[in-house]
């Protein structure tokens, strides 16, 4: 199928799939006017692309463990840890999905920092809008 079917099929644009190619997550052939061709298991690679990345992967993370899309399940991306003890586990997947982890909680903590600061310069309270309410008090027993 060509690139707009393509990307639609794998739910993200036709400039997405190009971006993902020219990282070296999947690889287009050719016909012989030069359009780029994609088949079922480019499809099902796209699609393993795009829900890690979803799950906060940067292209760079996925790349590290590349070699691995094709042998992911059509159903979509599996566990990282498996519940299962016997089941087989990816250490490289796993060591760049828990520094990814690291890198958004530091990232979530700086801007928590910030935005403590902000609000203190607005006088508002540090927890902002939707943050969840202190917890009560227990409530006297006579």
């Amino acid at each position: 199928m060509r690139i707009g079917d393509a990307a639609a099929a794998a739910g993200m644009t036709p400039r997405a799939l190009r971006y993902y190619e020219q990282q070296g997550l999947v690889t287009a052939r050719r016909t012989p006017s030069g359009h780029r061709v994609y088949d079922a298991e480019d499809i099902r690679r796209l699609r393993a692309v795009r829900e890690l990345r979803e799950a906060g992967l940067t292209v760079g993370d996925v790349r590290a463990f590349a070699h691995l899309l094709r042998t992911m399940p059509p159903e979509g991306v599996p566990a990282l840890i498996p519940k299962d003890p016997r089941a087989e586990r990816c250490s490289t997947a796993e060591a760049v999905a828990r520094r990814r982890l690291a890198d958004l909680d530091d990232r979530i903590e700086r801007l928590s920092q910030l935005r403590a600061r902000l609000a203190a310069r607005l006088g508002e309270p540090a927890d902002g809008p939707g943050a969840a309410p202190p917890p009560e008090a227990p409530a006297a027993t006579a």
